[in-house]
């Protein structure tokens, strides 16, 4: 029943429980958020309103203009630019310290490579944890609020690593920076998904894909020279000084996205204007996403924060894309620790002329991701005409058998070059086709988790991209005794044969299964039996 406020103030809509929903006709694949996000079995039992005494608040017709994905272009490119900048200067302070290592070592007096290499790589341990809190989070109290504070948190300890008197503290900040840092990265993908609809999304994707990839190589071109002509200190100085401009803006332009949340504070807001009719009618306000799930905050956390470990453990396409998220992050972050031992010591180059190279995967980075944010939407577009007119997330898949296939190319190609000490320039272009790997195979797989999750996407991703940084992680610590063993050119063979056996057969086998393995998903977005509408997401 409709409830019209007057002397002029808005009107909203409110429905009974057994109304259509926005949600419902608007976007076919997101099913009622209580149903989905807090599922009953989840829920800790308690006594829940009967329909009679509620009062259910809906959005204001198909076209509301609060409603995130009825957003004017410009304010969707707004979130979709402040959130790029956000997970770009994050990854930068992961990897602009790595050209300082040896000034950080000599101050600290370490000696073990692998407490060197630690320095660099343990920011990236933060993004393991920061992912499960961060993610889960953002479903409960919005991502504007947890993505602002996160980013705080990862500023404050990002200039306490400045002010680091030992080796150990540094570490312990780098870490907790890094858990700060991480939530661009973890709830980013799915902020895109909130504004944007499955056939303009590619393109955000894109944009958005390319910055936390570009940053690595950024930071320690800008690091090589900063530790060339100044001290070690002001690498974590000037990020933070950055960090803070990207602050300030994000805090006047970057709105909220998630949906349910907004509605949430819409039923909220309405509560208080409830005449006393209307209040002695309806005990209970209530937006359409709550349903009779229990509310409680404990109960909400306790299902938000289990919920990433319970995706790993029962949803198959996580568990086969984020194993492959991982390995190509690993090498990725491999890639990013042996360009300076390579340029260095093969080819004799001074630091700063060596740290120039990380532009080779930059531009791999850049011409791949650019190419294929244009072109991911029309072929997704494509493939939903011959479809029926349905959207899948499979047909988000043809960049990832690119890029599958160009990264161990690339691979074999860097690696032998280096091996024989060929012309620096061969080195540069296999890191240029490594780069491209891998930011085709990474937008593709964050652009398909955003359509199968649809609302638990934030979630979804929070375990993918726990898995990805504990590679990020890991790998670099192993890679220099693997170099040392085998060379470089066997040991990036040996990558490039685990790309080939653990990648290509991942979009093959998801193009082919994907549809099944969602129908038996608890979580996943349903395979569709009719043409979804405009909103489908």
């Amino acid at each position: 029943m409709p409830y019209n406020a007057r002397n002029g103030r808005k009107k909203w809509e409110l429905l009974s429980q057994d109304s259509p929903s926005w949600e419902s006709q608007a976007d076919a694949s997101e099913e009622t958020f209580s149903d989905h996000i807090y599922p009953a079995s989840d829920s800790v039992k308690t006594k829940l309103p009967s329909r009679d005494n509620v009062l259910w608040v809906d959005w204001d017709g198909l076209e509301d203009p609060s409603h995130p994905k009825n957003w004017s272009p410009r304010k969707k490119w707004a979130v979709t630019l402040i959130l790029s900048c956000f997970a770009f200067i994050s990854p930068i302070s992961s990897t602009m310290v790595a050209p300082a290592t040896s000034r950080i070592a000599g101050e600290f007096s370490i000696t073990n490579p692998s407490m060197i290499s630690m320095t660099t790589s343990i920011f990236v341990l933060g993004y393991c944890i920061g992912p499960l809190i961060i993610g889960p989070l953002s479903e409960i109290y919005g991502r504007q609020r947890v993505l602002q504070s996160s980013y705080l948190f990862y500023l404050l300890w990002n200039t306490a690593c400045a002010l680091a008197q030992s080796h150990t503290q540094l570490l312990a900040f780098r870490i907790l920076s890094g858990l700060g840092g991480s939530a661009p990265l973890a709830i980013g993908a799915a902020i895109i998904g909130d504004v944007w609809h499955p056939e303009e999304r590619g393109r955000a994707i894109g944009i958005y894909c390319a910055a936390p990839l570009l940053g690595p190589v950024v930071g320690p071109v800008c690091g090589a020279w900063v530790a060339e002509y100044s001290s070690w200190r002001w690498v974590f100085w000037s990020t933070s000084a950055v960090a803070l401009g990207i602050q300030v803006v994000g805090l006047f332009f970057f709105k909220e996205t998630f949906a349910p949340y907004l509605l949430e504070q819409k039923a909220k807001s309405l509560e208080g204007k409830l005449d006393s009719e209307q209040a002695e009618k309806y005990q209970y306000v209530r937006s359409i996403y709550e349903g009779k799930s229990n509310r409680s905050w404990q109960a909400i956390f306790k299902i938000a924060m289990t919920r990433p470990f319970q995706l790993f453990y029962h949803e198959t396409i996580i568990q086969i894309l984020g194993v492959y998220f991982g390995f190509i992050y690993g090498i990725y972050y491999l890639y990013l620790t042996q360009i300076p031992p390579i340029f260095e010591h093969v080819y004799h180059q001074p630091v700063g002329i060596a740290g120039l190279h990380y532009i080779a995967l930059g531009t791999g980075v850049t011409i791949a991701s650019q190419a294929n944010a244009m072109f991911m939407d029309p072929i997704y577009t494509r493939f939903k005409a011959k479809n029926r007119g349905i959207g899948e997330p499979e047909f988000r898949l043809p960049s990832m058998m690119v890029g599958s296939v160009i990264l161990p190319i690339g691979l074999l190609l860097s690696g032998w070059s280096a091996e024989y000490a060929l012309h620096w320039i061969i080195t540069d272009v296999g890191m240029v086709f490594v780069g491209m790997g891998v930011i085709l195979v990474f937008q593709s797989i964050q652009a398909y988790m955003v359509d199968a999750f649809t609302l638990h996407a934030a979630s979804a991703l929070a375990t993918a991209a726990t898995l990805r940084s504990l590679a990020g992680f890991g790998f670099p610590l192993f890679a220099p005794s693997m170099y040392q063993k085998l060379g470089f050119g066997k040991g990036d063979t040996l990558l490039a044969c685990l790309a080939i056996v653990i990648g290509c057969p991942a979009p093959i086998l998801l193009w082919r299964y994907g549809n099944s393995i969602r129908a038996g998903s608890r979580y996943a977005r349903q395979p569709l039996t009719h043409g979804p509408t405009r909103g489908q997401s």
